[in-house]
This record gives structure tokens, C-alpha cells and sequence, in this order.
């Protein structure tokens, strides 16, 4: 009997189910939309008990596409939006909404924080600089603004952390997540005590962290009711999302980049040691097993700045529309360039109050020319994190592209253009649940690591977009000017 693995992706806006074989195929998948909830001006947040009903709904719709599903899963993987904050009480019930990931509220608490503990001390434990929307940032917050809320929390975790425990009953983080929470020993693995001790935070917070591999625990009688899963079935940890995607493109040794762009946008690769920046323009994060590190450059803004594009300015309905509008345009949208930091900028620039900025607009500019330059714009952010890897002496031999960037021709010829490499991508699309599905394989020893996994487990598409040169020559000198546009404007925003 073919053997099936479930993985289970939180995203920001929606959750993905997708059950594969051992081989990698995918057998089933299923979809579900949700909403960040905006109560305020630079709040972001979610309800995480809808996150776990549209899970429920993801998942029952997947197991419905094929008879027998449920009893071939050999074990279950999860990947999740990181660096969230969930706060649970002592009957583990959500006390408020989640803050996530996009949340510009903390600024003033990061200050305060760095009072306490000297950023460079803060920083040899933690090995990445504090940023809005990450978990102890928005903890701290809580503290300050929410007092009985605070009072009223027993355990913190992260999104994903929350939906696997509805499905296990076991409350836990993995490591990759945690060192998302910026509160972590990255290099040590574990979470960073000293500095717990120095905010004045009690340790038993702080749920147990695993490795990404390591069963965290079985699904209950209560999910095998709710949703079909077989009872006892194992859960593993799983890990952050850009953690996952990188192990669902097989990308677990040096040598790789990963190119990712989603609702934000990131390049990672993975590394035998924690390297890290010592300006503090990238992020350092555990990778899905021990001895194995990543470092990533993140920008808030990716797919959303077309969504917001599609939306709220040029109103359309279709990206393939937008997506062929925006070839008619020349490398270099004739002049326009875009800033692509609608939700502020996290490396290299680290910027809560950065903004977005249509830059060169003239009446020969139509909507064809906007979209294309923010397409090159979300490219261009990402180049300027890849520029901070490169002088930290990081050498990849392939760029492997993922999430919405994978998907369309323009998005992958101009990541090849701008980058100056050859654009590799995977045959399926969801790559973080095939990684979480591949770690749980991993987990209970199906495979015995993950190179042996994602030997079998990970295809790529045998189409490879080379760069254009003269198109390459041509966003070298947008791209100066690009890193120009933020640093003449930052003290405007």
C-alpha cells in the first residue's frame, strides 16, 4: 500500500491541505480563505480560531477528493506564517486575536527593550535585531497596553503552533519558528533565558521547542470525529513557512537560494553554521534539523502590493490580465520605478514608517507601466537583501523560485534578469506543505533525513528562464537607482 503524508500550510491568507504520496505526488488538496483584520492603522491580526475552522473545512476537503485517504496518512506536517504572537490562557483558549506578522504597533516597546538590554548584547543571543510583528515585540506590547489580558497568559506560540494543538492536544513550538520570536538562542537552540529573565517574563511562558522532525503528537478521538483523520495518526512540529518551503524545494545544504514570493517576499538559503549580519540587514533563523542554520532577507511587501494594485487602484479582476498588460512594457517600465513597502520594511532597512513610492510617473504612463513596475520593484527588494548575502561571502549555484513568483512567466524572467542567474522551480506549487509533508516523513522514519526524502520527494520543473544580458544591464542601473528612492526619502517617511 502507497504510503501518504499531510501537510498542512497556515499562510496569511489562507490555509492550504495537501496530501502527497512517498513519492511526492500530490494526491489531494484543498484550499481556504481568510482575512488580517486591520482595527487600527498599522494593526494587523487574525482570529485564530477561524485560522482552525478553516482548517477543519481545508482538510475535510481534501480527505473528501479520495476514497481512503485518511487511513494511508503515515503522519501529519505543519508550516506556518511566523513570527506571530498567540496568547493562551491556563485552559489553552485563545485570550485575544493573534498579532501577526505584518503588525506595525510595537516601535515604541522595541526602544524600550533595547534600554533594558543594549541592542548588542540583545542581539549575541538572538543573532537578528527586534522588528514590529515579531512575537516579543508584540508580547511586550501586551504588557504595556493590554495589563489583563497579559495577567490572563499562560503560554505563547505562533500561529501554526495553535492549529496543531487542536489536532494533537500537545502545546510546543518547533525551533525554526522560535528563533522567529526573536527571543531565541539561535546558535544554541534554545530559548535565549538570560534575556527572558532581563524583561521580567516568567520562564514557563515559553512553551517546549523541538527540532522540526520530532513528533509532537497524535491526532485525538475528538479531530477523527470533526474531521476523518484516523485517531493516533503522528503530528509532527513542522516549522516556519519559509522554513518549509525551503525543504519542500529541496533546499536543506549551501549552494541554493530560494527565491519566494507569497503575500510578503523572502531569498533564504540554508547554512551549516548560524552566519549572520553583523549590521543586522538580514535574519538568522534555525533551519528544520539540528546542525543546519538559514539565513533570509524579507521584505513585508510582495504578492499584496499587486493585490492591493488589482483591488484598490487599477480595480480588475484577473493577475493573468495584469500579467499581460505588463509585457507590452520594456525592461525598466520606461523610466517608472516602485517602492514596494506598503506595510512598512523589515531588512535590509528595518523600517516600520518606510512607504511605498511610484517614482518617474509621466503622462506617457499607463496602468500596463504601474504594474510592471511593481513587479520589478518586488524583485528589486529582494535584490537588495541578496546584495547584504553576497558580501556576507554566500554562494548559491541555482535560484529556486516559489510561491506566487513561480507561477507566472513575467515574475520569473524578471527575477532572472534582475538577479543575473538561471530561475529553476518546482512541478508542484504549494512548497511549503509539500515540506511540512516531507518533514513529517522524515519524523517517523519513513525516510531516514531529509536528503533521502527530498530525493524522492522533491521535483523540479525541467524548464529552466536564463537571464537576458542586455535586460540584466538595464535593471543594474534601475536597481541604483531603486536603493536610492528609500534612503532620499527616509527621513520624509
Amino acid at each position: 500500500m502507497i504510503n501518504y503524508f499531510l501537510g498542512i500550510d497556515i499562510g496569511t491568507s489562507s490555509v492550504k491541505a495537501v496530501v502527497v504520496d512517498e513519492e511526492g505526488t500530490v494526491v489531494a488538496s484543498a484550499q481556504r480563505q481568510y482575512d488580517i483584520l486591520k482595527p487600527q492603522l498599522k494593526y494587523a491580526e487574525q482570529d485564530v480560531e477561524a485560522l482552525w475552522e478553516s482548517t477543519k473545512l481545508a482538510i475535510k476537503e481534501a480527505l473528501a477528493q479520495k476514497d481512503g485517504i485518511a487511513e494511508r496518512i503515515r503522519a501529519i506536517g505543519l508550516s506556518g506564517q511566523m513570527h506571530g504572537l498567540v496568547l493562551l490562557d491556563q485552559r489553552l483558549k485563545p485570550v485575544r486575536n493573534a498579532i501577526i506578522w505584518a503588525d506595525q504597533r510595537s516601535k515604541k516597546e522595541i526602544e524600550q527593550i533595547y534600554k533594558i538590554i543594549p541592542q548588542e548584547e540583545y542581539a549575541k543571543f538572538t543573532l537578528n535585531a527586534l522588528s514590529t510583528g515579531f512575537l516579543i515585540s508584540s508580547l511586550m506590547w501586551v504588557k504595556q497596553h493590554e495589563t489583563e489580558n497579559f495577567k490572563r497568559t499562560f503560554k505563547v506560540v505562533l500561529p501554526k503552533d495553535y492549529i496543531r494543538y487542536r489536532l494533537c492536544g500537545e502545546i510546543g513550538t518547533d525551533k525554526s519558528d522560535a528563533s522567529g520570536t526573536v527571543i531565541f538562542d539561535v546558535a544554541q537552540r534554545d530559548w535565549a533565558w538570560e534575556l527572558i529573565d532581563k524583561l521580567g517574563l516568567a520562564h514557563d511562558m515559553f512553551p517546549v521547542s523541538r527540532e522540526s522532525y520530532e513528533v509532537a503528537g497524535a491526532v485525538t478521538s475528538e479531530c477523527e470525529r470533526e474531521l476523518g483523520l484516523k485517531k493516533g495518526t503522528p503530528v509532527v512540529f513542522g516549522g516556519g513557512d519559509t522554513i518549509m518551503q525551503l525543504v519542500g524545494n529541496g533546499i536543506i545544504g549551501p549552494g541554493i537560494l530560494s527565491s519566494n514570493i507569497g503575500t510578503a517576499s523572502q531569498v533564504s538559503c540554508a547554512l551549516d553554521q548560524p552566519l549572520y549580519d553583523d549590521k543586522y540587514r538580514t535574519n538568522t533563523f534555525c533551519h528544520a534539523r539540528e546542525g543546519l542554520w538559514t539565513i533570509m532577507g524579507a521584505c513585508l511587501s510582495g504578492g499584496g502590493t499587486l493585490k492591493w494594485l488589482k483591488d484598490s487602484v487599477l480595480m480588475m479582476k484577473d493577475y493573468d490580465e495584469m500579467m499581460e498588460l505588463a509585457q507590452n512594457v520594456p525592461p525598466g517600465s520606461e523610466g517608472l520605478l516602485f517602492l514596494p513597502y506598503l506595510s512598512g520594511q523589515r531588512t535590509p532597512h528595518n523600517d516600520p514608517d518606510a512607504k511605498g513610492i511610484f517614482l518617474g510617473l509621466t503622462l506617457k504612463h499607463s496602468r500596463e507601466h504601474l504594474i510592471r513596475s511593481v513587479v520589478e520593484g518586488v524583485v528589486f527588494a529582494l535584490k537588495d537583501s541578496l546584495e547584504v548575502f553576497e558580501r556576507l561571502g554566500i554562494k548559491f549555484e541555482r535560484v529556486i523560485a516559489s510561491g506566487g513568483g513561480a507561477r507566472g512567466r513575467l515574475f520569473l524572467q524578471i527575477q532572472a534578469d534582475v538577479f543575473g542567474k538561471e530561475i529553476y522551480r518546482s512541478m508542484h506549487d504549494e512548497q511549503a506543505c509539500i515540506g511540512a509533508a516531507i518533514t513529517a516523513a522524515v519524523g517517523v522514519g519513513f525516510y531516514p533525513c531529509f536528503e533521502e526524502a527530498c530525493k524522492y520527494m522533491v521535483h523540479l520543473h525541467p524548464e529552466v528562464i536564463v537571464p537576458n544580458k542586455e535586460n540584466h544591464e538595464i535593471y543594474q542601473e534601475r536597481f541604483e537607482a531603486y536603493r536610492k528612492m528609500y534612503l532620499c526619502n527616509r527621513d520624509l517617511f
